[in-house]
């Protein structure tokens, strides 16, 4: 058995849900389906959402009602079976009208997660309504009776893996199992979200509890690029890559996939397919345990990075110096990216600048503090092993005229980063195009 992930442009109109109805079934085989909310639903969900907090009603209610037309249109056009349709149309019904009974009450974040969940159990109940329209053997599965985090909001994997089990055990004998991405309960039973990673991460966690054959991650780009397609020219999908080297690149700025999201298929050892929706017959990028070896695979660009660096001769020989610089950075819950030192100072990198002022203030009582913004993180990423003899020298090469503030190498295997200016990057990702995959 596959599993099949769907986002939100890919179920963004009743014409994408029928070419994602065609594209579940033409293998003939059970397969397993995560949707997400349809392209535009959880913006609005969350718009009402902000109207509640602000305790206005009237405003919650016009978004509620524009909603509910734009999927009473969509119901007409995605059914030919008038059953079909009264039935949807009441579902649906039933949903906004209990959207609108969160207007007359007391509103807080619990509300909201519930409001916000909306979108993925509309979309999954209309795709699913239309395979069963179609003689399709198809079995809607609520998430909520089998997705959970724990009390540290981490997904429980053992709650994951036996309900799914009671829930396949119960349902034999069906073609299509549809569920809800992101959406969970917590360890205290109330609705939740997976947060990062959403309705992949739900895709990986469920091909791991399975367990999957494959699974698959259904986007709008024929899987992972070489280098960013919006600053260069001709980049080509990746045909393989390491979960490790996947991770770096999803982390580093390849928008296509959340760096976390895939953990659970890699500890698993299931392979994860990025395809793309529009050009289903594309190969698309594998993403297994296999490290190819001799290879660079791809760049990838991350903004809105800060350099902080302090520098300080007391810091010469001072045991415990990095721990007081790093303890500053936990205690306002604020991730490194990168780090280099020097033995009278130490730079590191944030993309989160909501504490900067507090942070800066709190760092100068070790050193001086100076703070470099609007910087950007250029992650070169293969097999970039130390025993590779020139490899890192390749990307150094390429980025000679460009002005670096960092470098970060042998942090791990797979990637040699360098800290730049933002007004660099684009002809950074061109210069490294050219010298590496051309």
């Amino acid at each position: 058995m596959n599993v099949m992930k769907f986002g939100g442009t890919s179920v963004g109109s009743p014409e994408r849900m029928k070419s994602v109805a065609k594209l579940i079934t033409r293998s003939g085989e059970p397969t397993f389906v995560v949707l997400s909310a349809m392209s535009g639903t959880t913006n609005s969900l969350v718009e009402i959402s902000n109207y509640l907090y602000k305790k206005n009603p009237e405003g919650a209610n016009e978004v509620i009602n524009n909603l509910e037309t734009k999927y009473m249109d969509h119901v007409e056009n995605l059914y030919q079976n008038d059953d079909y349709k009264t039935k949807t149309r009441e579902f649906l019904r039933d949903r906004f009208s209990y959207m609108r009974s969160f207007t007359k009450g007391i509103f807080t974040s619990f509300e909201e997660k519930i409001i916000v969940s909306q979108g993925e159990i509309m979309s999954t109940n209309m795709v699913n309504n239309y395979l069963q329209e179609q003689g399709i053997k198809s079995i809607l599965v609520d998430a909520l009776s089998f997705m959970r985090t724990n009390k540290n909001s981490e997904p429980d994997l053992l709650y994951i893996k036996e309900h799914l089990h009671e829930v396949m055990e119960k349902n034999p004998g069906y073609q299509i199992y549809i569920t809800q991405g992101f959406i969970c309960r917590n360890a205290y039973g109330e609705v939740d979200n997976l947060l990062r990673g959403g309705s992949d991460y739900t895709a990986s966690l469920i091909g791991a509890a399975l367990p999957a054959d494959e699974i698959q991650i259904w986007t709008d780009i024929d899987g992972m690029h070489n280098n960013d397609p919006r600053f260069v020219d001709h980049t080509t999908a990746v045909h393989q890559l390491n979960f490790e080297e996947a991770a770096e690149l999803a982390y580093f700025g390849a928008k296509i996939l959340h760096p976390t999201c895939v953990q659970p298929a890699k500890y698993a050892g299931i392979p994860v397919r990025l395809k793309n929706t529009m050009e289903p017959d594309a190969e698309g990028t594998i993403i297994n345990n296999e490290l190819g070896r001799g290879t660079i695979k791809a760049v990838a660009a991350k903004d809105n990075i800060t350099a902080i660096k302090i520098k300080s001769s007391r810091m010469l020989l001072a045991t415990g110096f990095l721990r007081k610089v790093f303890e500053i950075f936990e205690s306002y819950q604020t991730p490194i990216d990168m780090i280099t030192t020097s033995e009278v100072g130490v730079s590191m990198s944030i993309d989160n600048n909501a504490h900067l002022d507090e942070i800066v203030d709190e760092l100068k009582k070790y050193g001086t503090v100076t703070v470099d913004e609007d910087m950007c993180i250029i992650c070169v990423v293969g097999d970039l092993d130390w025993h590779n003899v020139g490899f890192e020298t390749i990307a150094t090469d390429a980025m000679k005229d460009i002005p670096v503030r960092m470098i970060s190498y042998g942090g791990s295997n797979y990637n040699i980063s360098f800290l730049i200016k933002e007004s660099d990057k684009k002809r950074a990702l061109q210069s490294l195009s050219d010298t590496l995959f051309k």
